[in-house]
């Protein structure tokens, strides 16, 4: 494969995404008391001395600087309006644009750095951690718990290297915003009676957590007035389909949630696989497969890199749609 001009052999993925936990990251994107910890938890031991090296392994890793802007660009609107109570809260505007900045100033293409096992550490987690700049970078613009981190394995002239791509995870923030947009409006008329306006019902009002999508049942009947069916299963059956977003919901205004040129009908393999970015559409109707894919999973999926899928409707609104889709969601 061909990355940043450079010819790599791919050789595997990391079988679980690392996640972004609220302890490794820098101060002011805290959720938590202290100063954050350098040291990253990997996953166990075991899996991650197989896929990075042996016992008290240094690893060769390295970013795109294209990756790290495309990560902003997807996780801008939880920097401009969070869904967690973060320490710099009131900050995140201006850390956002500073921290662009820093990334803008970074070298086009690779940028590598080492990680260290950190081996004095007894038990089965496995934990890395670097002196280096480019992983402290990683750190101060990393979100916990709506960030994760994926690892490609890859051999470069018969030495190994390793691919880190920082990635937004949609789904838990709209999860969030979703307990803030619901949980926060039954506490607000909750504190609203304390002050008289209804006292008696105080003890009746209990808090409720919704994550259904407003308008989402409109939005999925146009869709499927539109194409009835899945244009890649052909499945026709209702209650086996999907109104999926292509532009995510956590990050689309009032009016893209519910407009249908957001969207395809797919079934729940291929909405799964489209939700988190592991497909993607041309707008001449291709797939493209992401490279983040076990090879393993690409082999069961049932579809092939390229494959045209005929009755996928692409009209010049979701072209649109599929742009920032190819752009922030896929895992190219």
């Amino acid at each position: 494969m061909i990355i940043a001009g450079e010819k790599f052999r791919f050789d595997g993925t990391f079988e679980t995404p690392i996640t972004v936990a609220d302890s490794w990251v820098m101060p002011k994107n805290k959720l938590g008391d202290g100063n954050g910890e350098a040291k990253l938890y990997v996953g166990s031991r075991d899996k991650m001395e197989a896929f990075f090296g042996e016992i008290g392994f240094t690893a060769t890793c390295f970013v795109l600087r294209q990756d790290l802007q495309a990560y902003m660009n997807a996780i801008k609107a939880e920097y401009l309006t969070p869904s967690q109570e973060y320490r710099g809260k009131d900050e995140m505007r201006s850390l956002w644009s500073e921290r662009m900045e820093k990334i803008n100033a970074l070298p086009d293409g690779i940028v590598d750095f080492t990680i260290r096992e950190q081996s004095q550490i007894a038990g089965p987690r496995g934990y890395v951690n670097s002196s280096d700049k480019i992983y402290k970078l990683i750190r101060e613009i990393s979100l916990p718990l709506v960030s994760y981190i994926s690892a490609m394995r890859l051999d470069y002239n018969g030495h190994p290297m390793f691919y880190l791509k920082l990635f937004a995870d949609f789904e838990e923030i709209e999860k969030r915003k979703a307990f803030i947009e619901n949980y926060g409006a039954v506490k607000q008329e909750e504190e609203e009676t304390f002050f008289g306006v209804r006292e008696e019902a105080v003890e009746e009002k209990k808090p409720t957590v919704k994550y259904g999508r407003e308008g989402q049942d409109e939005y999925r009947r146009k869709l499927l007035e539109e194409c009835p069916f899945c244009p890649i299963t052909m499945i026709n059956e209702e209650s086996l389909l999907i109104a999926s977003h292509i532009k995510p919901w956590a990050v689309s205004d009032s009016k893209e949630r519910i407009d249908p040129n957001n969207g395809f009908i797919l079934s729940p393999l291929y909405d799964k696989l489209f939700d988190r970015g592991y497909i993607t559409f041309s707008d001449d109707k291709r797939v493209s497969i992401s490279n983040w894919l076990s090879r393993q999973v690409k082999e069961r999926i049932g579809i092939k890199e390229n494959q045209m899928f005929q009755f996928l409707p692409i009209n010049d609104e979701r072209a649109r749609y599929l742009e920032y889709h190819r752009d922030t969601v896929f895992k190219g």
